[in-house]
């Protein structure tokens, strides 16, 4: 791939994604197959001010070796080193970056019971600390293309061909073009019209219906408001949390949904694949699961806690855009979330709430937003999907037909 685009994009992640401060401290989670650009990506980081930036590598491979060799137990637990790496992040209030290449079929083969009761003990220590410092502080999730990842999206082009093609799709999704910046500056602008108009609305709730089976309802937060494109810090300090980003999202009220909804993607959860999937909510939580593939995985997903069984997230994505035009299955929800509508299950967005800086966790909760230790995006977006918004006033109004806004 091209250096030099390759600089544009390294550099939009930090001046965008992140906008990181002088100053600041900041800390990154890459694959061990991305040391040149997450080195280009450090680079920038020092040159726009950071103060100190922390690098984490992960590996696929790895990662299945400890599932398979270590005891739930052992695994499951948190050691004072990482408790204290908790507590420097609540301290510092670093920016955090995802840089995500991960093998969809990573952990396939792993026992689900096990890879789940690892995920919810260890959830259950750190998020308490992630309470701490929500909306605090500025983070992004950006990818470059592993090995196996490549070969998942281009399975009949040799690897080196593979990785191309994949760079170039991400490039492209995430507007890295001669000015990547003034792009984006463009992007925020645009989304931010469309949100002020959807609050402008003051919808009570949305009804989605497509010829694939999603007939389903939900029922919007008196205090919601929809947000997308850059994220604003309590402190004042906008970002974009993800690139590529093409939704215009709101946190519904929990336990409030109605109706069935029909998977148009993949799920890709804890490295293995959720496939051909179907969804039904009885008085806001999820009645029943359906999946040709790791339907098993899914019903755990949702036994996670409390909330995971519960929606956080309603997203609104045309189905005629840049990523879903491409014509490619990513098995990547940084990119398949962006390729048309979805939902997620589990933890909400405090800042969906109109004040939600003045309220506590428990007055937000009270207000609507679910809490989870998950946070689980799904696709149901299709190129007949209508959504019908009904205001305070019971006026129905519709916001999308044939997939696309109306």
């Amino acid at each position: 791939m091209n250096k030099t685009r390759l600089a544009k994009y390294a550099e939009l992640i930090v001046k965008k994604g992140l906008n990181i401060q002088k100053g600041q401290y900041v800390t990154i989670d890459a694959s061990v197959e991305q040391p040149e650009f997450t080195a280009m990506v450090v680079k920038k980081l020092y040159q726009a001010g950071a103060k100190s930036v922390f690098v984490e590598f992960y590996s696929d491979l790895v990662d299945k070796a400890q599932y398979i060799g270590g005891s739930v137990k052992a695994l499951s637990e948190y050691e004072s080193f990482e408790t204290a790496k908790l507590e420097w992040a609540v301290d510092k209030l670093p920016a955090k970056l995802y840089i995500v290449s991960d093998d969809p079929d990573g952990l396939k083969g792993i026992n689900q019971e096990k890879l789940m009761k690892v995920g919810q003990a260890r959830s259950k220590v750190a998020k308490p600390y992630r309470d701490k410092i929500e909306s605090k502080y500025q983070w992004c999730i950006a990818a470059a293309p592993g090995e196996k990842w490549a070969k998942k999206v281009f399975p009949n082009d040799r690897k080196s061909v593979a990785i191309e093609k994949l760079w170039q799709a991400i490039l492209d999704c995430s507007l890295v073009t001669e000015d990547p910046i003034a792009k984006w500056n463009d992007f925020n602008t645009e989304i931010k019209k469309k949100c002020d108009y959807l609050n402008s609305l003051k919808l009570k709730k949305l009804y989605y219906k497509s010829s694939n089976g999603t007939d389903f309802n939900v029922t919007l937060n008196e205090l919601g408001k929809f947000c997308g494109g850059y994220d604003t810090t309590l402190s004042g300090v906008n970002f974009n949390p993800n690139i590529p980003s093409l939704e215009i999202f709101t946190s519904p009220k929990y336990g409030a949904c109605e109706g069935t909804v029909v998977a148009t993607k993949p799920l890709s959860y804890y490295g293995q694949l959720i496939e051909n999937f179907s969804i039904t909510f009885k008085d806001g939580k999820v009645n029943k699961v359906h999946a040709e593939k790791n339907e098993e995985l899914l019903k755990r997903m949702i036994q996670m806690d409390e909330g995971a069984c519960m929606l956080g997230e309603c997203a609104l994505v045309p189905f005629d855009n840049p990523i879903n035009n491409s014509g490619l299955l990513f098995y990547e929800t940084l990119f398949d979330e962006n390729a048309c509508c979805h939902l997620a299950l589990g933890r909400g967005f405090p800042d969906c709430l109109f004040g939600y800086e003045n309220m506590t966790k428990e007055e937000q909760h009270k207000n609507g937003i679910n809490d989870s230790v998950i946070h689980v995006d799904f696709m149901i977006g299709s190129a007949d999907l209508e959504i019908i918004g009904e205001t305070k006033d019971s006026k129905k109004i519709t916001i999308f037909k044939n997939g696309n806004w109306a």
